[in-house]
């Protein structure tokens, strides 16, 4: 499954964010991307801290679980390599 390179959202149809040209992105969801630019400035921490209640309520993770998974994954995606 394909996933936001930087919130790690699934990317299906309709979810992709767009390049400056008007493309859709490969990389990026429709929240984070758009038209070849971030829609936000948060740092990765900011990120997680925003993402997890919603993977606690799309999964039903404990919030103890989804800050770990995040703290672990996120440090990976394309967005926040070091």
């Amino acid at each position: 499954m394909e996933v936001c390179q930087s919130c790690m959202m699934p990317l299906s149809p309709g979810m992709y964010g767009s390049e400056e040209d008007g493309s859709e992105s490969k990389d990026y969801c429709k929240f984070c991307y758009k038209d070849g630019k971030f829609t936000f400035d948060r740092t990765m921490e900011e990120m997680i801290d925003f993402c997890v209640p919603k993977t606690v309520e799309a999964t039903g993770m404990s919030e103890e679980e989804a800050r770990k998974m995040s703290e672990e994954l996120f440090p990976k995606l394309k967005r926040w390599l070091k």
